[in-house]
């Protein structure tokens, strides 16, 4: 069985490889910076690198909440912030996120869920498209519901393996990582997963889970 240790390596590495590229232009621009005099050319350098700098940001909220300890070690976790993270997250790609809920609060395992199954739902919209993010809680069950739109939908077999808790250890890999952390959740707290495949540009998938396990 594989490690706690070796689960959080590759985790880091998936957030290091979503890292790189905003970090590498950070770096890249003030290299420029250093050498360049023209004050055209300056002021677009320091406008890449607000961007940059941002998209970074943005990327690590998210992946506070979505991998860390996000939030503190309270029970439960402000909705908002996560909606919040989600925005940041696609902002600048050719994503339109909806988020529909009229939950406040929710469990920490959940929101974990809740924002890992949405990293899977957007990297499925190859060319972007439209992401609709639904989360109900009734009783002690949480469902989480996402439909994805696009012109190009591609859901990897080993990623709806390890949504569905049938992918092999030593497969995993920085890329199923998310999958197989929400998964792990989900079953743990007496839930499942539902994935329907892509059909007319559209792809569902869906999750329960206990939220008082």
């Amino acid at each position: 069985m594989m490690s706690k240790i070796d689960f959080s390596a590759l985790l880091c590495s998936r957030l290091c490889h979503d890292l790189v590229s905003p970090v590498g232009a950070i770096t890249n621009g003030i290299e420029i910076l250093e050498d360049e005099h023209d004050a055209d050319m300056r002021e677009q350098v320091v406008d890449l690198l607000k961007k940059s700098a941002q998209q970074t940001s943005n990327k690590l909220q998210f992946f506070r909440l979505a991998f860390g300890a996000g939030g503190g070690f309270s029970a439960q976790l402000d909705l908002k912030e996560a909606e919040k993270a989600l925005h940041s997250f696609v902002e600048g790609s050719r994503i339109e996120l909806s988020w529909q809920t009229d939950v406040y609060q929710a469990p920490k395992a959940a929101v974990k869920v809740l924002l890992n199954l949405s990293l899977v739902g957007a990297e499925t919209l190859i060319r972007g498209g439209e992401m609709l993010v639904k989360f109900t809680v009734e009783e002690d069950e949480a469902t989480i519901e996402l439909r994805m739109t696009g012109d190009k939908i591609i859901l990897q077999d080993s990623i709806k393996k390890a949504l569905a808790g049938q992918l092999d250890e030593s497969e995993l890999e920085p890329r199923t990582a998310p999958a197989f952390l929400a998964s792990g959740i989900i079953f743990d707290r007496g839930g499942s997963v539902l994935v329907d495949e892509p059909s007319d540009n559209i792809l569902s998938l869906s999750a329960k889970l206990k939220i008082n396990a």
